[in-house]
């Protein structure tokens, strides 16, 4: 059975004792339980969890990405604990708890490392944080093409704990260090102990990542290849470090909630949601929240233009929710589903005029469809005494029923087409949330609707 951290107030009750409690409460805990338990601790809590379980241990839950506040553990640690536990850490943790450190904790620690983790860092922290070379770890097993397996399986069980991953073998040139081939460990295990890596497998061209590639980019490679991890490349082909599965899901999953805050109408919010200040979230909101309520106010506008048609047939108002509804529906799937294929490369810029030709029909399909239950809804509900629309309800119906095959079409293609114009001016398609695009359509359906009303109705009751 997997053990479990222990409740918030077992753990509260140990804080309060000496070290070995809370060493013995720990020692049968996994170090992502551990992480999750210190995570509902205040920080000085978490300090002390930390310098009271043995050393390895802590290193491995500072190491989980779970670990939250990380950065206010740092702060908190005496320097002769903290710097030793920082170079211990992997690569890309490392780099983690580097961008979240205050400036000047950052150039303090800094000055304090070791060499090889300092020259690391300045690596790694000089890529953008959203590319492969800001995801990646350095610790990778690579070796000469003249080792045999033995050399290789015997590497391995001296330096392998040091490695985020020995699954993959890199083979690289003696004199360029460039990469030759990927070895798998089965390939390696496999093979006659005398026979060089170099010929071992099927020397496929590698599959590989530039630093600067998009880590959306690295894990559709990592998807469609089925790596564990895949390694980072200069343009001489010198190999950077690797990006490891398991480091691309922790990023796509702080992409998607970034991407579904925006879909919401809201700059993203990377911490949990109870430890957002209220100021924080006020700030992420409002911006948004006031540039939808603005152009909602061109929704009142609208209808101000129509106020003589709504005078003379008030029974009008009655489908306005019906009507600009359906539109932001429709405008909202479409922006989904164009959102999707971008994010997947199903689509580029150049396929806009594509798309249009079929988003154009499906969306008259769909509203030719939606005009159908409108309409019939209206006139079975005079037919059988529900309402009175008066006696030209069945004009009524069809002038519904006109305005949301236009509605709903018109949705289609801008919630189609917005992606792909956010993307053309350098934002991200994820902006093109469902309250912009319904906003959007709200103001046109009206227009559309009191326009075909008036072709319909007019002569009428117009």
């Amino acid at each position: 059975m997997t053990p479990t951290a222990p409740p918030p107030g077992e753990v509260l009750f140990l804080l309060a004792g000496d070290p070995d409690d809370i060493a013995a409460a720990c020692a049968d805990l996994l170090p992502a339980d551990i992480a999750e338990g210190m995570n509902d601790l205040p920080v000085e809590g978490g300090v002390r969890i930390l310098t009271a379980i043995p050393f390895h241990l802590a290193v491995q839950v500072v190491d989980e990405p779970s670990l939250e506040r990380r950065d206010e553990l740092i702060e908190l640690l005496e320097d002769d604990f903290a710097i030793p536990l920082i170079q211990a850490l992997s690569a890309d943790q490392q780099v983690r708890l580097f961008r979240d450190l205050k400036e000047a904790d950052r150039t303090r620690l800094l000055h304090v490392l070791d060499a090889p983790t300092r020259n690391q860092l300045k690596l790694l922290m000089s890529f953008p944080p959203q590319s492969a070379g800001g995801l990646m770890t350095t610790e990778f097993l690579g070796v000469p093409p003249s080792w045999t397996a033995l050399q290789v399986r015997l590497n391995i069980s001296q330096v392998g704990e040091a490695k985020e991953t020995v699954y993959a073998i890199y083979v690289l040139d003696e004199k360029t260090q460039k990469l030759l081939r990927i070895v798998s460990l089965r390939e390696v295990i496999m093979a006659q102990s005398d026979t060089p890596i170099g010929r071992i497998g099927e020397g496929r061209k590698p599959v590989t990542a530039h630093p600067l590639m998009d880590r959306e980019d690295v894990a559709r490679l990592i998807s469609k290849y089925n790596l564990l991890a895949i390694p980072v490349v200069d343009d001489a082909g010198h190999v950077l470090g690797i990006c490891t599965v398991d480091d691309v899901i922790d990023a796509l999953i702080s992409e998607q909630t970034e991407d579904v805050q925006k879909f919401g109408g809201m700059g993203s919010v990377t911490e949990p949601y109870l430890d957002v200040g209220f100021w924080t979230l006020f700030r992420k909101r409002v911006g948004w929240l006031s540039v939808l309520f603005l152009g909602q106010t061109l929704t009142a506008t609208a209808m101000g233009a129509f106020e003589s048609e709504i005078s003379h047939a008030v029974v009008l108002s009655l489908f306005i929710p019906l009507i600009i509804s359906s539109g932001g529906n429709s405008g909202s799937q479409a922006t989904s589903l164009l959102i999707r294929a971008m994010a997947l490369n199903e689509v580029t810029l150049r396929d806009w005029w594509r798309v249009m030709a079929r988003e154009l029909p499906a969306g008259v399909a769909l509203g030719m469809v939606l005009a159908a239950l409108g309409a019939a809804r209206i006139i079975l509900w005079q037919q059988f005494g529900f309402h009175d629309y008066g006696p030209y309800h069945v004009l009524i119906a069809g002038a519904v029923g006109l305005s949301l095959v236009g509605v709903v079409a018109f949705g289609s293609v801008a919630g189609s087409m917005l992606p792909f114009l956010l993307r053309r001016l350098g934002f991200d398609p994820a902006s093109a949330s469902a309250p912009f695009v319904a906003t959007l359509v709200d103001v046109t359906g009206l227009l559309i609707y009191f326009s075909a009303a008036y072709l319909v109705l007019r002569g009428t009751v117009l």
